[in-house]
């Protein structure tokens, strides 16, 4: 999950000491030290609060109120409206959780104009109950649905962060 920092000040305009000699200074983490380090672990990062905010909207069969929008965008974006407008015209909602299963950048470019990485993970849908809003009735599934599959997202850093743009299941169990 992405975690947000922000220096806060005590209100006192006291100015802080000088640090002494024997004052230790920090060491740059090794994401701080390379590019491609850090743009992975931001993607890997986007990429589990995309999940997550997805399970938000599949709950409530909309992406009205969850911040999708911050971590999605383009095709991925589309189709989690898509798929919720669906859910909301059946009367159907998800329940339970979702869990996203070793993710692992398999591609990553920094450099490029658009910065982006390629994310492969395990999807496991196995404690998603789909059932009727009104009732909570179960819905009715094929049993030989996959429940744990790979699953491949592109993401791109634009200006306001980095955003999944593409997910796609591939037809292999993991």
């Amino acid at each position: 999950m992405l975690a947000a920092t922000a220096g806060c000040g005590s209100g006192n305009d006291a100015k802080s000491p000088t640090p002494s000699a024997s004052t230790p200074t920090a060491v740059p983490s090794k994401a701080a030290q390379d590019p491609a380090e850090a743009a992975k672990n931001e993607a890997i990062g986007t990429y589990q609060s995309y999940w997550q905010e997805m399970q938000r909207a599949y709950a409530k069969a909309s992406v009205d109120g969850t911040d999708i929008k911050k971590y999605a965008a383009a095709a991925a974006l589309r189709q989690a409206e898509v798929d919720t407008q669906r859910m909301h015209k059946e009367g159907q909602v998800v329940t339970g959780q979702v869990a996203v299963g070793s993710p692992t950048v398999t591609q990553v470019d920094p450099a490029k104009k658009v910065p982006n990485a390629t994310v492969s993970s395990c999807l496991d849908i196995s404690k998603w109950k789909v059932v009727e809003g009104a009732t909570g009735k179960p819905v009715s599934l094929p049993a030989d649905r996959r429940l744990k599959y790979v699953i491949v997202g592109t993401i791109e850093k634009w200006p306001d962060g980095w955003k999944v743009i593409k997910d796609e299941p591939q037809d292999k169990p993991c």
